[in-house]
């Protein structure tokens, strides 16, 4: 089984080849913006890739430009290549590299950052369990909602320092970590939007 795992999410930008669950190239780079100049050539750089059977890519929670980059560059090479396309989520990737690299911690709490100042928050429990739902909340809400010491994402230093209190740990999802999440359910290969959408259909004239 020859898998592509790509993750644009966030300010990263990073693509692991792997054959039979061994990661045999990757390449992981904090770009902060220009995705879509930088997925396309990273994943060249792998190798080539005939014979993919599956490619997954992350779906969110995230910026949603580099969601909607690396989904559609997912969709385009698995119709390519002929290949099964997938998703899994930011969050509890995220979750499972912190609790990987810090064996002190039993609880913590994923916190990356969302659109018009807004976090995305969701508690896990070692050794990778969901203690409450995604959510999109404003930092007054979200200091509130988020008990725990424990803060690991890409806005974990910044919620820390504005919250006065807790432990962050920064990171952000890196492809070749994907094994840590491989045995969960993969999800559809679109956006995973937490939050309503700002733009709104206009309503029909009656």
């Amino acid at each position: 089984m020859r898998t592509l795992v790509i993750d644009s999410a966030t300010a990263a930008c990073s693509a692991a080849l792997f054959k039979d669950g061994e990661c045999i190239a990757a390449r992981c780079e904090l770009i902060g913006r220009g995705h879509a100049e930088r997925l396309v050539p990273m994943i060249g750089e792998l190798g080539p890739l005939d014979g993919i059977d599956r490619i997954m890519t992350d779906i969110g929670p995230g910026s949603f430009t580099g969601v909607r980059i690396g989904v559609s560059v997912a969709r385009a090479l698995g119709f390519a290549l002929g290949a099964q396309c997938q998703g899994f989520s930011a969050a509890p990737l995220m979750a499972a590299m912190a609790f990987a690299d810090h064996d002190r911690i039993d609880e913590l709490t994923v916190v990356a950052i969302g659109g018009h100042g807004e976090y995305f928050l969701q508690p896990f429990a070692r050794p990778l369990r969901p203690l409450g739902p995604l959510v999109s909340m404003p930092f007054d809400d979200a200091a509130r909602g988020a008990t725990s010491k424990f803060i690991a994402g890409d806005a974990a230093e910044d919620f820390v320092a504005r919250r006065r209190g807790g432990e962050a740990i920064a990171l952000t999802p890196d492809a070749a970590r994907w094994p840590l999440i491989a045995e969960m359910a993969p999800l559809p290969p679109a956006p995973l939007y937490v939050r309503e959408p700002d733009a709104r259909l206009p309503e029909m004239r009656r």
